[in-house]
C-alpha cells in the first residue's frame, strides 16, 4: 500500500463557506492546503480520534476527529474512493472509517447532542444537521427558545444568519434548560467580548489601511482597534500572516497584518491592516500580568517590561499573541539598494516588495500574491515612456496584476530574481517591439520554450527579408516608373483642352475648374508608384536560396508526423503545444545535435547566397546597360519628333500672315447670329 494518498479539488468547510485545495494523507497525518489563501491545516496522525464517511452535496465527504474536540470537513470525494481510504485509515492510523447518513426524513424536532466544537441535531441515531459552534457570533435567549446568530460569509451568495431553537420546559428542580443550552454554545462559540482588561494598549497609532489614528487594545484572544469614529474587533484565529517591511526612505516601517475573513466596515472590506511608524519613535511597555502568568502564557517571548522601538515592541506582542512568523524582505535590492521597488498599481503609487515566496504591494491598494498560485510573469514595455516599464502577473485562477511606471534601472534587479526563484517568464507580442529599449529581453523567454513564439519569429524574419530583397532588387525599376517630369506632362496633355477653354473667361469657376484636374493627378501620381512597389515585392526571385530553419523548427519537421500518430486527430494549435513541451523536456544532447544541423544548414545558406549575389549581379550589370541603351534610342527618336514639328508650325504660320493681321479675332460670344455663317461663307 501507498504511503501516501492525494487528493485534488477538495473542499474544506469553514465558517460555511467552502475552500478549495489539496488534501494529503501520510503517515504521519493530514495537511490540506487552501488553495485561495495558501493556509496549511496540519492534523498529526496521534491527534485523530474519529473518521466518518458520508454522503453529501458535493459527492461524498469525510469528517475528522481530533481528540481536542476540533473537526475538520473535506467534500469532493467519489464513492469509488471509499475502500481506498478506509484501507489507508486502517493500515496507518487504525481507525475504522465509519459510514453514516444524514437523516433525510425532513422532522424538525429532535435531540441535540454537544460534541466537542460540534452541535448536532440527530432524530434517533442519525444526524440532521451539525452546526460548527466556532460559526456562532451571538447567542440569546427567550422564555423557551434559544436564538444562534452566525457570522456574515462573504464569499457566498446567500448566507444562514440565524437558527431558533425551541427547548421544552423540564420537571426537574433548579436546572434551567435553556440557560444550560446557551452555556454550552457560548462556551465554544466565537464570540468577541471585551471582559476583563486588555494586555496592553498602543496609543494613537497611524493607520493606512483603514485609515485613521486608532488606539489598539490587545486582549487575550482579540485585537481592539478604536478609533474616532469605528471600532473594529478582530480575533486573532483570523490573522493569517504577519509582515515587517522597511519604507524606501530608511526612515519608516510597514506592519502589515493579512487577515481571513476581512475586517468589514459597511460595504468595504479590508483583508489588510497597514500600521505606519517612524524608525525613531520609541516606548516603554508594561504588560498587564504579573511575571508568573507572562512566563507561563508567552514561554520567554514576552518580558513584564519592555522598550524599544515602538514597531518593535508592536511586532513582537503580535507574533507572540497570534503565534505565526513575521515575513521580512528577502535578499532582494533594487537599484538604489533598497529592498522595495516604487511603481504604481490601478491609480496609486505605492512599493512592490519582492519576498522568499511572494510579493507584496503596499499600500492602495494591498495586493499579496504567492508564488505558487502564479502562472506566469511578464516584462511590458511602458505605455507613455521608454524611460520605464511594466511588470505583470497573472495566477492560475485567471487574475492579472499590472505594476506599471518601473523605472528601467530596476529591471536587471528584477529580472535576476524572477528568474532565480524559476517563475515562468512569458512576454505576450512585446518582446521584439521592446529589443530595442531593453536588450535583456531578448532573454526572457529562454526558460519556458514556446512554440508559438518561435513560430511567429521565423514568419517575422521571412517577411523582413522578402521585404529586404524586393526594396534593392526594385529600386531602379521604382526610380525609372516614378518619374516627375513626364507625370505632369502627361497631366497637362490630358487637361489640355479644358484649361484652354476656361482661361478666356477669366471668372472665379475657372479657377475652381483647373484645381479640380490637380487633384485627380495627385491621385495618379500617388498610386502608379505604390503599384510599382507591390509587383515588385510580389515578384521575388524563385531562384534566390531559402533561408535555414533554426534548431526546433528542423526537429519539429522530423517528429510531426510521429507526433501525429502518437496523438490522433490533434489540431495544429495542439500540435505546437505539444511539440513545445517535448522541445522544453528533451536532454541538452540531444538538443546540441540539431542544433549542429541547424549550423550546417546556416552554413549552406551562406554559401549559396555568396554564389547568387555574384550571378545576380552579372545579370543586373548586362540589364542596366541595356537600360542605358533604350533610354539614349528613346531621347534620340524624341528629339527626332520635335524638330519636325517645330519646322511643320514655321511653315503654317509663314502661308498666312497677311490673313492673321488683316482681321482682328473675334471670340464667339461676340459675333452676331446672322454675320457668323454669311461673313464666313463670302470670305471662303
Amino acid at each position: 500500500m501507498a504511503d501516501t494518498l492525494e487528493f485534488n479539488e477538495i473542499y474544506q468547510e469553514v465558517k460555511g463557506s467552502m475552500n478549495d485545495g489539496r488534501l494529503r494523507l501520510s503517515r504521519q497525518g493530514v495537511i490540506f492546503k487552501n488553495s485561495k489563501t495558501g493556509k496549511v491545516d496540519n492534523i498529526q496522525a496521534s491527534e485523530l480520534a474519529e473518521g466518518v464517511w458520508r454522503r453529501v452535496a458535493l459527492g461524498h465527504g469525510l469528517k475528522l476527529l481530533t481528540k481536542n474536540g476540533h473537526v475538520y470537513k473535506y467534500d469532493g470525494f467519489r464513492e469509488s474512493e471509499f475502500d481506498k481510504l478506509s484501507d489507508f485509515f486502517k493500515a496507518h492510523y487504525r481507525l475504522e472509517l465509519a459510514e453514516k447518513d444524514l437523516c433525510v426524513k425532513g422532522w424538525n424536532w429532535g435531540t441535540v447532542r454537544f460534541g466537542g466544537q460540534l452541535l448536532s441535531f440527530d432524530i434517533g441515531e442519525q444526524p440532521v444537521f451539525e452546526i460548527p459552534l466556532s460559526n456562532v457570533s451571538q447567542c440569546t435567549t427567550g422564555k423557551n427558545e434559544v436564538t444562534l446568530e452566525f457570522h456574515q460569509n462573504d464569499d457566498a451568495e446567500v448566507s444562514l444568519m440565524e437558527v431558533r431553537f425551541y427547548v421544552p420546559p423540564t420537571q426537574e428542580d433548579g436546572v434551567d434548560p435553556v440557560e444550560a443550552f446557551a452555556q454550552n454554545v457560548l462556551s465554544k462559540a466565537d464570540v468577541i467580548q471585551a471582559t476583563g482588561d486588555a494586555i496592553c494598549i498602543f496609543r494613537e497609532l497611524q493607520c493606512l489601511t483603514p485609515r485613521g489614528r486608532y488606539d489598539i487594545r490587545i486582549y487575550p484572544t482579540f485585537l481592539h482597534l478604536h478609533g474616532k469614529t469605528f471600532d473594529y474587533k478582530i480575533p486573532y484565529t483570523t490573522v493569517l500572516r504577519l509582515f515587517l517591511l522597511p519604507h524606501k526612505d530608511q526612515r519608516q516601517m510597514f506592519f502589515v497584518i493579512s487577515l481571513d475573513p476581512p475586517i468589514k466596515q459597511g460595504q468595504t472590506r479590508y483583508h489588510f491592516l497597514i500600521l505606519l511608524f517612524s524608525k525613531d519613535e520609541d516606548i516603554s511597555l508594561t504588560l498587564n500580568m504579573n511575571e508568573e502568568e507572562v512566563e507561563k502564557r508567552f514561554e520567554g517571548r514576552l518580558t513584564k517590561n519592555m522598550s524599544g522601538s515602538l514597531y518593535e515592541m508592536v511586532s513582537r506582542v503580535m507574533k507572540a499573541l497570534v503565534n505565526r512568523k513575521i515575513t521580512v524582505p528577502g535578499n532582494f535590492q533594487g537599484h538604489s539598494g533598497a529592498q522595495c521597488i516604487t511603481c504604481s498599481y490601478k491609480a496609486s503609487s505605492g512599493l512592490l516588495y519582492p519576498l522568499e515566496r511572494g510579493f507584496i504591494y503596499v499600500h492602495k491598494p494591498p495586493v499579496h500574491i504567492r508564488f505558487d498560485e502564479i502562472s506566469f510573469v511578464n516584462f511590458a514595455r511602458g505605455t507613455t515612456t521608454t524611460r520605464s516599464f511594466d511588470f505583470e502577473i497573472e495566477t492560475k485562477q485567471g487574475t492579472q496584476y499590472t505594476f506599471s511606471s518601473i523605472e528601467r534601472e530596476e529591471y536587471g534587479k528584477l529580472f535576476d530574481f524572477v528568474n532565480a526563484k524559476k517563475l515562468n517568464i512569458k512576454n505576450r507580442g512585446l518582446k521584439e517591439g521592446m529589443k530595442q529599449s531593453y536588450d535583456e529581453y531578448a532573454d526572457s523567454d529562454e526558460d519556458q520554450h514556446d512554440a508559438y513564439l518561435e513560430r511567429m519569429k521565423e514568419e517575422g524574419k521571412i517577411r523582413e527579408e522578402n521585404a529586404n530583397d524586393s526594396s534593392d532588387g526594385s529600386g531602379e525599376e521604382t526610380d525609372e516608373s516614378f518619374n516627375p517630369g513626364e507625370e505632369d506632362d502627361d497631366v497637362a496633355e490630358e487637361f489640355d483642352s479644358n484649361a484652354s477653354a476656361s482661361s478666356s473667361s477669366g471668372d472665379g469657376d475657372s479657377d475652381r475648374d483647373e484645381k479640380k484636374p490637380a487633384k485627380k493627378a495627385k491621385i495618379v501620381k500617388d498610386r502608379k508608384p505604390r503599384k510599382k512597389q507591390l509587383e515588385s515585392k510580389k515578384g521575388k526571385d524563385p531562384n534566390a536560396p531559402k533561408r535555414p530553419m533554426s534548431a526546433y523548427m528542423l526537429w519539429l519537421n522530423a517528429n510531426r508526423e510521429k507526433i501525429k500518430s502518437d496523438h490522433p486527430g490533434i489540431s495544429i494549435t495542439d500540435l505546437s503545444k505539444k511539440a513545445g513541451e517535448l522541445w522544453k523536456a528533451m536532454s541538452k544532447e540531444k538538443k546540441e545535435e540539431w542544433d549542429r544541423k541547424a549550423e550546417d544548414a546556416r552554413r549552406d545558406y551562406e554559401k549559396a547566397m555568396k554564389e547568387y549575389s555574384v550571378g545576380s549581379k552579372s545579370e543586373s550589370s548586362k540589364t542596366d546597360r541595356s537600360k542605358k541603351k533604350k533610354k539614349k534610342q528613346e531621347k534620340q527618336m524624341k528629339g527626332k519628333v520635335e524638330k519636325k514639328g517645330a519646322a511643320s508650325k514655321s511653315l503654317s504660320s509663314a502661308k498666312s500672315p497677311a490673313k492673321n493681321m488683316s482681321e482682328s479675332f473675334k471670340s464667339k460670344e461676340f459675333v452676331s447670329s446672322d454675320e457668323s455663317s454669311s461673313g464666313e461663307s463670302k470670305k471662303e
